[in-house]
């Protein structure tokens, strides 16, 4: 996740909002928060996805 986060530049609240409608997640996965199973397999499905289209000016 933090690999994904560095190469697409993307905040990490915009990360969890995308991926399982948290932007609280990362922030709380680097102070040890746990994930639930079904949690982890989202996460691992979005971070196998091509990555969200940049929004146009």
């Amino acid at each position: 996740m933090e690999r994904y986060l560095r190469k697409h530049d993307m905040p990490q609240t915009k990360f969890g909002r995308l991926a399982v409608r948290d932007p609280r997640l990362v922030g709380d996965l680097r102070n040890g928060r746990e994930l639930r199973a079904r949690t982890l397999a989202r996460v691992e499905a979005f971070l196998a996805s091509p990555p969200p289209p940049e929004p146009r000016p």
